[in-house]
């Protein structure tokens, strides 16, 4: 008889040892480890990676032959996502070695080009796709679907439209802003002559002007909403207005020489914030002054708005507030 040294020598062990490398049926020392993250090589990671991906390939094979029972066919599609997920580990540990990136988000296709379905990563493979229980699975999932692409065409009509579906350009044409005005002088004489009935005032006094604030008259906008372009400013005359501010200063006439000189005027930014503010108040005053002169019972302090806080105010009791709970937290009440 040969000795073992020959058998291991002859064509047909040698063809033997790669059928069994190739099915995955290696000698014990040779077996893909457990735990993807034992292998600290990334070459190995690698090798046993193709060797899943030729596992796989063979049980996706294996579970399209008609002869497969339900169960036989139940039990291979539960392999083929064993080691789906063995695969997805020993991706991960390529990743943490520093190799290549083989996680990308790319659909997992059938022979017919389709998205295998299944769902929470599970997935039905060939034959696994028609068992009984599987089909009424799928099938519900598409029905929903398609109800939900219905919901969504029936609202699509609703979405992305213009400034006229949402009434922006309901004041354009100025008819909207004259029928406004005109409903608010009629409530303005319906709530006078109530007034002057509660108040026993003489009828006979003239019904006064509704007050109204100073608004600017804003030219209407056009039909598609762009505002109306204004018209161009020459630098010619720029130039004649800058002159003549030049040449006059409070209604004094300046000599030519001192004409050409240009002049900076230096506006302290408080100080015009300031004016502002006080020019505000008293317009406010002035409205609420008028509306106490039609409601005998409130004085205009009483129809100014409220002061509101500073911003420091407030920025002292939310840090007192703060220091409170801080207090009550460590030490109690």
């Amino acid at each position: 008889m040969a000795r073992n040294e020959e058998k291991a020598q002859s064509m047909l062990y040698r063809f033997r040892e790669a059928q069994a490398a190739e099915l995955g049926l290696g000698t014990r020392a040779d077996r893909r480890p457990k735990m993807a993250s034992a292998c600290k090589s990334l070459r190995e990671c690698e090798r046993w990676r193709g060797e899943i991906l030729r596992e796989l390939s063979r049980k996706v094979s294996k579970i399209q032959d008609a002869g497969l029972t339900d169960y036989e066919v139940r039990d291979v599609n539960d392999e083929i996502n064993k080691l789906m997920r063995e695969k997805r580990h020993w991706e991960n540990q390529i990743i943490a070695l520093g190799g290549a990136n083989y996680r990308r988000n790319v659909a997992m296709l059938d022979d017919d080009g389709k998205e295998v379905p299944g769902t929470k990563g599970y997935k039905y493979f060939g034959r696994a796709k028609d068992l009984p229980g599987v089909r009424e699975l799928f099938q519900s999932k598409k029905k929903e679907e398609e109800e939900e692409n219905q919901a969504l065409a029936f609202y699509k009509k609703f979405m992305n439209q213009g400034p006229v579906y949402f009434g922006d350009l309901d004041e354009a044409d100025g008819k909207l802003l004259e029928y406004e005005r005109q409903a608010e002088e009629e409530e303005w004489r319906d709530e006078y002559t109530n007034v002057r009935e509660i108040l026993n005032l003489p009828p006979d006094d003239p019904i006064p002007q509704m007050p109204r604030g100073p608004s600017a008259s804003t030219p209407p906008l056009p039909s598609d909403g762009h505002s109306p372009p204004q018209p161009p400013v020459t630098s010619k005359r720029k130039a004649q207005e800058e002159d003549t501010e030049m040449d006059t200063v409070n209604g004094e006439s300046v000599a030519p020489e001192q004409a050409k000189r240009p002049r900076k005027v230096v506006v302290d930014g408080s100080a015009k914030a300031d004016v502002m503010q006080s020019n505000d108040a008293d317009s406010i005053r002035a409205h609420a002054s008028a509306a106490a002169t039609y409601l005998g019972f409130l004085s205009p302090e009483d129809l100014m708005p409220p002061t509101l806080p500073t911003r420091e105010e407030m920025e002292g009791v939310l840090l007192a507030l703060r220091k409170q709970a801080l207090v009550e937290e460590y030490f109690g009440e």
